[in-house]
């Protein structure tokens, strides 16, 4: 689940010090398929819905890329709209594509990097609410 990992406080603390960047205090949940390659990246917002990309990944040392093939929105409690972005041809993900670069990962926490340079940390978590 890639979440909160520091409290507002610290963030706000050392968004003084950083020259750019953004923090959002939303939950953001990540399902992995390793049998079928598939990929479920979400934002969720309690009660009031949610948003996800569905899509196939593939994994080549520590670069984790992906293509996502499906979007999917919620809005309160009525069924889910699915908007669908195709298949982009019939190949496996690559570099050429969104991905991330491990550089930490232990039972707890995961660090990455996105193609973009951002950095993302992923917590274990123990129970979601969806």
């Amino acid at each position: 689940m890639l979440t909160e990992f520091f409290g507002g406080p610290y963030v706000q603390q050392w968004q003084k010090q950083l020259k750019g960047g953004r923090y959002f205090p939303l939950t953001a949940v990540q399902r992995f398929d390793a049998a079928a390659k598939r990929i479920e990246n979400g934002l969720y917002l309690g009660p009031i819905g949610c948003l996800s990309f569905e899509g196939e990944f593939s994994w080549n040392n520590r670069i984790l890329a992906f293509i996502f093939e499906l979007i999917r929105i919620k809005i309160g409690p009525f069924n889910p709209f699915e908007i669908s972005l195709g298949k982009m041809e019939d190949r496996e993900p690559s570099t050429k594509d969104p991905f991330f670069i491990w550089f930490y990962v232990d039972e707890e926490i995961a660090v990455a990097r996105g193609r973009s340079g951002g950095t993302a940390f992923w917590c274990q978590c123990r129970r979601v609410a969806l």
